[in-house]
């Protein structure tokens, strides 16, 4: 039985992305760091549905001895993992005169050198093992779309492909290292936009709606599958398509 760890994975897209890993029977380690309610609730979901080991840890991934000691436990339950779901993220938006040098640190700790210090520890013990899957959650705000309030959302994001990219050419062939980069999903970062703007937004998207989170979760499970064997270093949209 294979295992996946999700970072974030009790909510929006990770709660989504643990649901489809466990309808393919994986078992799972799924990482909180607040609303303990929630990913209880989220663990009781998924072993009555699927009846998969779910295992809960909770770690601020701005702190590195909450990483490593999430790591080690994880590892004490599950002496193998398949793969590894860098999906955790937060948004601190303000406008632009507003931004503090503390919350812009606080954003790349969490969405950036987080994901760099679990791909590393996770990382090496796959390289012993000689297989493993890294999937990275960007945005597409780390490609093009870009908003003042937002910049260091976007300079993380942005940042998380370029170490996707380098941790695909560090692993070479041990480890598949890709990223998926959403456009905008229905989750609660997305429920308090303002009219105007959602308007704005919805009328650049193709298809004309937001993403529902499970077909995230989809997409972060094919790049993880055996149907993705020859998919490395790549950078998948999923965005609806963008009116050019």
């Amino acid at each position: 039985m294979k295992t996946v760890l999700i970072t974030g994975g009790t909510r929006g897209i990770g709660k989504a992305t643990a649901f489809v890993f466990a309808s393919h029977g994986y078992q799972l380690a799924l990482s909180y760091c607040t609303r303990e309610d929630t990913a209880i609730k989220t663990k009781e979901e998924i072993e009555k549905e699927y009846g998969v080991n779910v295992m809960l840890v909770k770690a601020d991934l701005s702190k590195e001895d909450e990483i490593s000691k999430m790591v080690e436990d994880v590892y004490e339950k599950y002496p193998v993992l398949d793969c590894l779901v860098n999906n955790a993220g937060i948004a601190i938006d303000t406008l632009f005169e507003e931004k503090t040098k503390e919350n812009f640190l606080k954003t790349l700790d969490v969405n950036l050198v987080g994901p760099f210090l679990l791909s590393r520890m996770v990382g090496d013990k796959m390289k012993d093992t000689g297989c493993g899957v890294i999937i990275n959650v960007s945005s597409t705000s780390g490609l093009e779309m870009t908003y003042p309030e937002s910049l260091d959302y976007d300079a993380s994001k942005a940042g998380l492909i370029s170490l996707t990219h380098n941790l695909a050419n560090y692993y070479g062939k041990e480890i598949r290292v890709n990223a998926v980069a959403p456009g905008w999903v229905n989750t609660e970062m997305s429920q308090d936009l303002e009219k105007d703007f959602y308007k704005k937004q919805l009328s650049s998207i193709l298809l004309e709606r937001f993403a529902e989170p499970k077909e995230i979760g989809t997409a972060i499970y094919f790049l993880a599958s055996e149907e993705a064997s020859y998919i490395n270093d790549t950078v998948l949209r999923v965005d609806g398509g963008v009116k050019r």
